[in-house]
C-alpha cells in the first residue's frame, strides 16, 4: 500500500498558570509577593525522517497533542515547560492548511517546522507589585495552545524519474540497475505505487523512482495520472522507457512528452534520457525511427541486461554532482523521542 495524502490534527500544549503566593519566613515580616510564572506548553513539530518513505510510516494516528506546561510555584519558581512533540514525516512532504494554502515544504534531511506553537506560561503575582499595591493578588492563566487541521501531501524526492506506458519494462529496468525491487509481471499496471531505488556507480549513488505506467490523457486525470504525475515534479532528470517492440514506439515518446507538458510546462523542460527497451525481441525498426527524428536513445534489454551499463552512465552524467551521494551513505536514524516521564517541578529563575 502506498499512502501519499493524509489529514492530521495538531494540538499544542497549554501554558502553565502563574500563581499567587507570598513569601513566608520566620523573622521576615511582609515578605511580599513571590508567585512564579507558568511553563510554556509543548510545540508540535514536524520533522523529516529519511527512514520514512511514505506517509503510511507515520502510523494510524490522526491527532497529535503536546503536553501542557506546569503551573508556577512559590519562591518565584517557574513551572516546567513541556517537551515538544516531534512528529516524523517522510522527505518531500508538503503541508497545507484547510484552505489548500502551502504552509511548509519539507525537503531537507532533518528539516523541522513548528506546526502548532505551545501557549506561553501565565505570570505570577510577583510581576504586579507596585509602590501602591505591594501585596497584589493578581496572576494570569497560561495561554491556550493552537489547534490546527493540516493536510499532508507527499511528493517523492528522487534524482531520476522513470516515465513510460504500462508494460514498457520500467520495473524490470529498475530491478537491473538499482536496489529497488518493484513488482514485475506480464500484465499492464503491475506497478501500482511509486518505488525508489538507489543506483551505485563511479563511487557515488543517486536515486531513481519507478512511477506507475501512464496513459494518454493522464494529465486530465485518466487512469491514475494526476496521482502519480506529481511525483515526477521533484525529479531532476526524466528517463523515458519506451517499448521498442511496439509498432508505435516513437509515437509513445511524443505522447508522453505531450502529457507531461499538459500537466505542467516545466516537466517538458527537464533533461531526459530515452531507453529503448526490449532489444532482445528485435527492435531495429524502432531504432531507425528514433534516428530518423534525431533522438538519441540507449538501447536496452531488461531481460538480458544489455545496455544497462550504458544507461546508468548516461543517467550519471545527467544528474548534477551535488545531488549524488557517496557510496556507503545511509539514512541515519533520528534520535528516538525522549521518555515522557515528568521531571520534578520547578526551575528557579536567576
Amino acid at each position: 500500500m502506498f499512502l501519499d495524502e493524509k489529514s492530521i490534527e495538531v494540538r499544542s500544549g497549554k501554558g502553565g498558570d502563574g500563581i499567587c503566593s507570598f513569601h513566608r519566613e520566620k523573622f521576615v515580616p511582609l515578605g511580599g509577593p513571590d508567585g512564579g510564572d507558568g511553563g510554556r506548553g509543548g510545540h508540535v513539530i514536524l520533522q523529516v525522517n529519511e527512514q520514512y518513505s511514505t506517509l503510511l510510516d507515520m502510523g494510524n494516528a490522526r491527532v497529535y497533542k503536546a503536553e501542557s506546561g506546569q503551573p508556577g510555584g512559590a519562591k518565584r519558581c517557574t513551572g516546567r515547560s513541556a517537551e515538544d512533540l516531534i512528529v516524523d514525516v517522510p522527505r518531500g512532504t508538503i503541508v497545507k492548511d484547510s484552505d489548500g494554502r502551502i504552509l511548509a515544504d519539507l525537503t531537507q534531511p532533518g528539516q523541522k517546522w513548528i506546526a502548532a506553537r505551545g501557549g506561553k506560561g501565565g505570570m505570577g503575582n510577583q510581576h504586579f507589585a507596585t509602590p501602591k499595591v505591594q501585596a497584589p493578588r493578581k496572576c494570569t492563566p497560561g495561554e491556550k495552545g493552537e489547534r490546527r487541521e493540516l493536510f499532508l501531501e507527499l511528493k517523492l524526492m528522487a534524482d531520476v524519474g522513470l516515465v513510460g506506458f504500462p508494460n514498457a519494462g520500467k520495473s524490470s529496468l529498475v530491478n537491473k540497475i538499482s536496489s529497488g525491487r518493484p513488482k514485475v509481471g506480464d500484465y499492464p499496471f503491475t506497478t501500482l505505487e511509486p518505488v525508489l531505488g538507489i543506483v551505485q556507480t563511479n563511487g557515488h549513488s543517486f536515486v531513481v523512482a519507478d512511477i506507475p505506467g501512464l496513459l494518454e490523457g493522464a494529465s486530465e486525470g485518466k487512469g491514475l495520472g494526476h496521482q502519480f504525475l506529481k511525483h515526477i515534479e521533484r525529479t531532476h532528470t526524466l528517463l523515458f522507457v519506451i517499448d521498442g517492440f511496439a509498432e508505435n514506439a516513437y509515437e509513445q515518446f511524443t505522447v508522453l512528452k505531450s502529457e507531461l507538458k499538459a500537466f505542467h510546462p516545466k516537466l517538458a523542460e527537464k533533461p531526459f534520457v530515452i531507453a529503448l527497451n526490449k532489444d532482445d525481441l528485435g527492435i531495429e525498426n524502432a531504432i531507425k525511427e528514433f534516428k530518423k527524428h534525431r533522438q538519441k536513445v540507449i538501447v536496452t534489454s531488461a531481460m538480458t541486461g544489455d545496455g544497462c551499463k550504458e544507461l546508468v552512465q548516461a543517467l550519471d552524467e545527467a544528474v548534477p554532482h551535488v545531488q549524488k551521494k557517496k557510496v556507503g551513505w545511509e539514512s541515519k536514524a533520528l534520535e528516538s523521542s525522549k521518555a515522557s516521564g515528568k521531571k520534578s517541578g520547578w526551575s528557579k529563575k536567576a
